[in-house]
């Protein structure tokens, strides 16, 4: 798994978000990379205080960043090994993508509001995450020319 730097205001909180979730995902890694990720940084300024709490919470576009237990359990299930190809479909803020980037060799995604994927390729590149790849576009479409991939995760 990839180091990202630590640059959460909250990183007691993020280790605690982990351990809550504990009794739910038996997957280490993924419990290792909620622990890693700054949720706060994927969420609106007015939503910070809350980025820890496991509910969803409204970014724009009339989206949602989805509550961390059902993010960990998506990412359980998927099963990731180290050098896997995922397709992402609905970045949203990008938390799920900057997840599945610790969990997988390259991330592939995809979101059909331009303003949600251009502040979530800024948060991710400030991170240091370099392995997703962004476009904007209708994920029903896909992405072929980069298929087949190992894992296909739908947060749309």
């Amino acid at each position: 798994m990839p180091r990202i730097p630590r640059r959460s205001v909250f990183p007691r909180e993020a280790a605690q978000l982990a351990q809550f979730l504990r009794p739910a995902i038996a997957d280490e890694r993924v419990l290792a990379a909620v622990a890693s990720i700054p949720r706060e940084r994927f969420v609106p300024r007015s939503q910070r205080g809350r980025a820890y709490a496991n509910v969803a919470l409204p970014i724009a576009g009339g989206q949602t960043i989805s509550q961390p237990l059902v993010v960990a359990r998506m990412l359980e299930v998927l099963a990731l090994k180290p050098t896997d190809r995922v397709l992402d479909v609905g970045t949203g803020s990008g938390y799920h993508a900057a997840l599945l980037a610790l969990l997988a060799e390259h991330v592939w995604t995809i979101e059909r509001h331009g303003e949600l994927a251009a502040e979530a390729q800024d948060t991710i590149t400030e991170l240091g995450i370099d392995n997703v790849t962004f476009r904007v576009g209708d994920g029903w479409a896909g992405w072929p020319e980069e298929a087949p991939f190992d894992a296909i995760n739908v947060a749309a």
